[in-house]
């Protein structure tokens, strides 16, 4: 099975982590909530949001492509890459992923807006 690796951010995975043998065919958002990364999903995984945005640094050739509602919503986001995705809609596949976690979100819930 291939490793998930997130880069550190200073809020939600100060000292970074690598999860070992991460389930094919699993987003990468509810692995990392699985081994315990509290990565903001506001819209609870149906991509409505994008506060689970993240930046893949690598492997993401190996990602299936976004849909269009998946890329309608990246364009919302706060510091789009060209290797964006929301976390909830990509799945591991067989290669290994390194991600990093951008700095802000755009969360009104939480920015009490």
């Amino acid at each position: 099975m291939p490793k998930l690796t997130i880069l550190p951010h200073p809020d939600v995975c100060p000292e970074g982590k690598v999860i070992e043998n991460a389930p094919v065919g699993v987003s990468i958002c509810r692995i990392m909530l699985d081994n315990h990364v509290e990565l903001e999903h506001a819209c609870e995984l149906s991509c409505a949001c994008t506060t689970c945005h993240v930046v893949v640094r690598e492997g993401y050739g190996s990602l299936e492509d976004a849909t269009d509602d998946e890329e309608d919503m990246l364009d919302k986001a706060w510091g789009l890459s060209p290797t964006s995705r929301l976390s909830c809609q990509a799945k591991v596949a067989q290669q290994d992923i390194t991600i990093e976690i951008p700095r802000y979100t755009i969360n009104h819930a939480k920015e009490n807006h």
